[in-house]
């Protein structure tokens, strides 16, 4: 096969420069870039409350085995470093067969040569532990898979998963618990591009996110896409002049994200180009929704890696506009675009104002990019004293969630690095690198609590997949990481935390996932903002399930919920120590105590 030739000397510099994915081009010096604002320490005056001076003592402790999660991800190497063996893969928590326990589903990658690597569906039993419920659930097979998401797009009342891959995506619709690919005759299985020689290759998917784009009620489906990369035109790179190395995403042509209306009754129309979504300068990995001008409609945020990245902003009837660079998350303060990996949005201070983490790559810090004024952001890292903690781990999956249920949203990240041989041109850097908890302080610090936390945060691995979710219904959040060639970790939070409310939301038909609902819980003068989504992380879905950190309060005092189609109702105390039903118009349906 023909295969273009990076030169080692352009790779050297790639990865001991002093930002590492640079764009290949003339060796000259070039003069020393000025210092980042999120490099910078924080300044007394960005405090926005008192804050609180020490993290609880919560721990996390490792039940994978006990559990029964016996798993381990392939990646189809065999020495020739292809690049989609440094990416993969994803994980999801979500209820399949609706008995109301939450379970795991694994997503695998095939050899190059068709060898079999099903993905892997565990059942919650309920008292802890899993069972393989893959053959059964009719997901036995194999295909060189990236990630997950899950939404009732159909309207049928059970969820169904849209898996990504290095190939034609799949669409499985959960029939009473058994899924069936409909992604062909549907039009949602993805689109081809074709090579130098006319080859017809496969888009390379990543991340997917179900959100009703244009209002009328059904689930539309975002797929982002990374790079042009197949076999035939796989690009030989080198570390040291003697062997392989993997690729960076530079070297590729970039891919278009692919927006899919839902038309209802099991069919989509693709609308990229109509919707203004038609970029193919992407190389994306995550994306994440909200709305960021609180006016109903849903707004998307995608990540690049090496590229800029995008702000899509709802313009209302199904179209966006791309406005990354003109709301300031396009780029670094350098000017220089980061390798984009995982992505999550929330309220971090409870002030209403939303701040957007993305992971980066090694030698770049965390970007937390603070709503400064409708869709303009500002990093505001380094003021969070994310700055140096976040410099040398190599960042894929990361999520906010309260894991000490004070009623602020914390911050986990996934780590790990594509090349095992790192460590022999940048000695600070690990290919194996350990997952890092955040502790939100209250007043714009993220204290790192990773060491005090527990051994699953001491562990180095090369994670990519993460997700959250309460898999034991007691009222806390678990975690569920996976790795690249390895293992998955299903982390449970054995506390000691606050008081929780969960919340379940159902809406009018077909959005019956409620997805986009913006809930606010008011908490004594706290008010907490969430919305109801599919997205985030990176190639995970964690469930649609709010939980709402509750510190030492006994109750939400007001608890308002704008639904997707903008009525909106309000409900009045709400105990804590219980997960309520509710449904659009009929109020709390059903209330079941942890």
């Amino acid at each position: 096969m023909n295969k273009k030739r990076v030169s080692h000397s352009t790779i050297w510099r790639i990865l001991i420069g002093a930002l590492p994915w640079v764009a290949c081009g003339p060796e000259e010096p070039s003069e020393p870039a000025p210092t980042p604002e999120y490099t910078k320490a924080p300044t007394a005056d960005y405090a926005v409350g008192r804050g609180r001076q020490e993290a609880p003592a919560v721990r996390f402790v490792d039940v994978t085995r006990e559990a029964g999660l016996e798993f381990r991800h392939e990646t189809g190497a065999r020495g020739d470093k292809w690049m989609p063996e440094t990416m993969g893969s994803g994980c999801a928590i979500f209820d399949y067969d609706g008995d109301g326990w939450l379970d795991v589903f694994l997503v695998n990658s095939e050899g190059w040569q068709g060898e079999q690597a099903p993905g892997k569906l565990y059942r919650n039993l309920g008292n802890g532990t899993f069972a393989d419920a893959t053959e059964r659930a009719g997901l036995a097979f194999s295909v060189y898979g990236m990630g997950a998401t899950i939404a009732d797009y159909d309207a049928d009342g059970d969820p169904d998963i849209y898996l990504t891959t290095l190939g034609p995506n799949l669409l499985l619709r959960n029939d009473a618990g058994r899924f069936v690919d409909v992604a062909r005759e549907a039009g949602v299985a993805g689109e081809v591009w074709r090579d130098d020689a006319g080859n017809e290759n496969p888009e390379w998917s990543t991340g997917a996110a179900w959100v009703d784009v244009d209002g009328d009620g059904w689930l539309d489906l975002l797929v982002t896409n990374y790079v042009r990369w197949s076999a035939s035109t796989d690009i030989y790179t080198t570390l040291d002049g003697k062997g392989k190395s993997y690729a960076t995403p530079q070297q590729y042509p970039g891919s278009t994200p692919r927006l899919y209306r839902n038309l209802g009754e099991g069919r989509f129309r693709e609308i990229t180009k109509e919707a203004g979504l038609l970029l193919p300068e992407g190389k994306s990995m995550g994306v994440a929704m909200t709305d960021f001008e609180d006016d109903g409609r849903i707004d998307l945020v995608v990540t690049n890696d090496t590229q800029p990245n995008f702000l899509l902003q709802n313009l209302g009837g199904g179209r966006f506009e791309e406005r990354g660079l003109a709301a300031g998350i396009g780029y670094d303060e350098t000017g220089r675009a980061r390798a984009g990996m995982g992505v999550d949005i929330a309220s971090v201070a409870n002030d209403g104002v939303l701040s957007i983490a993305i992971g980066n790559f090694s030698r770049e810090a965390l970007a937390l990019y603070r709503q400064a004024g409708g869709e303009v952001f500002v990093d505001g890292a380094g003021r969070a004293r994310l700055m140096q903690a976040t410099l040398r781990p190599l960042t894929f999956g990361l999520r906010f969630f309260d894991y000490d249920l004070d009623g602020y949203q914390d911050l986990i990240l996934a780590n790990g690095h594509i090349e095992p041989e790192i460590n022999v041109v940048q000695k600070e850097i690990e290919y194996q690198q350990a997952p890092q908890l955040f502790w939100n302080a209250g007043d714009g610090r993220m204290v790192e609590v990773s060491e005090q936390t527990g051994g699953p945060f001491l562990k180095p691995l090369v994670a990519r997949g993460l997700a959250v979710g309460d898999i034991e219904a007691d009222g806390d959040l678990d975690v569920l990481l996976t790795t690249s060639g390895g293992p998955a970790y299903l982390l449970r939070n054995e506390g000691p935390t606050g008081r929780a409310v969960a919340l379940d939301l159902t809406g009018k038909a077909p959005n019956r996932d409620a997805i986009g609902a913006k809930v606010t819980a008011q908490v004594g003068e706290q008010a907490q903002v969430f919305m109801v989504r599919t997205g985030s992380s990176y190639l995970s879905h964690s469930p649609t399930t709010l939980t709402v950190g509750l510190g030492t309060a006994e109750q939400i005092d007001r608890l308002e919920i704008r639904w997707p189609d903008g009525a909106v109702e309000a409900l009045e105390q709400l105990a804590a120590g219980a997960r309520y039903k509710i449904a659009q118009g009929e109020g709390i349906v059903e209330k079941r105590a942890w």
